[in-house]
């Protein structure tokens, strides 16, 4: 028996959504039961072209939000709707430390969007940060852990320092989309050199999309070429 059978036997790996253990083989090598695999609401067309989301109609192009304000980020995609059933399990990975569902999540992520990735011509994979604060609350950057699972499945160099959040901002989860772009104004600050490269920012959950701006923003003011989001949910507005 090798070292990873001796971990799982010791540490039985749990299910993502039910958080229930999986016991079964096939379960635990796609992380997840089937049954609740089935309850994941992915994504699929017609959706937005510049954020994903999806429409109500094949005829739109774009949805409500991203036909009334511009941004600075090109395209992005989510995989799953964040729903009761989404919430709940990156509620546990983010606030229970619950870090083997980044396998989970990356994984399902590159089987449906691996192509699409590779055809962006992507140098660099950036995460969004955390303030300290936040960070030593939870005790690692979910966003960060997942970027490097990404990076690790795919050889794009994955910098999870090259962006810091340098001001403390409110919280985003109650106010509206307005507010949120006023929060985060001058939030994040780039370190490193980013010049010419085409990056693709990960994070976990994205909402009205004004963190994903915000962070584009300020790269291409530091001479980024494209960028690109990926997360692994996505909410409807």
């Amino acid at each position: 028996m090798n070292w990873k059978e001796w971990t799982a036997l010791l540490y039985p790996p749990e299910c993502p959504v039910c958080q229930k253990l999986l016991s079964d083989t096939e379960d635990r090598r796609r992380h997840i039961h089937g049954d609740c695999y089935r309850k994941l609401r992915r994504i699929v067309e017609p959706m937005c072209k510049r954020c994903g989301k999806p429409l109500l109609s094949a005829q739109q192009e774009y949805c409500y939000d991203c036909q009334r304000r511009p941004s600075a980020c090109e395209a992005g995609h989510s995989l799953w709707m964040y729903d009761a059933v989404s919430s709940e399990s990156i509620f546990a990975y983010k606030y229970d430390g619950k870090r083997a569902y980044a396998d989970f999540y990356s994984q399902a992520v590159l089987h449906f969007y691996r192509d699409w990735i590779e055809s962006l011509h992507v140098q660099q994979l950036i995460p969004v940060p955390l303030s300290r604060r936040k960070q030593r609350q939870r005790g690692f950057n979910q966003a960060a852990y997942l970027a490097e699972k990404l990076g690790h499945y795919t050889g794009i160099s994955t910098d999870v320092n090259i962006v810091q959040k340098v001001l403390k901002t409110k919280s985003q989860k109650k106010l509206n989309a307005l507010q949120r772009r006023k929060n985060l104004e001058k939030a994040f600050c780039v370190t490193g050199d980013v010049r010419g490269k085409n990056i693709l920012v990960v994070d976990d959950v994205y909402t009205t999309g004004s963190t994903i701006d915000a962070m584009a923003g300020c790269l291409k003011r530091k001479g980024a070429g494209n960028v690109y989001f990926l997360t692994v949910c996505i909410g409807r507005r």
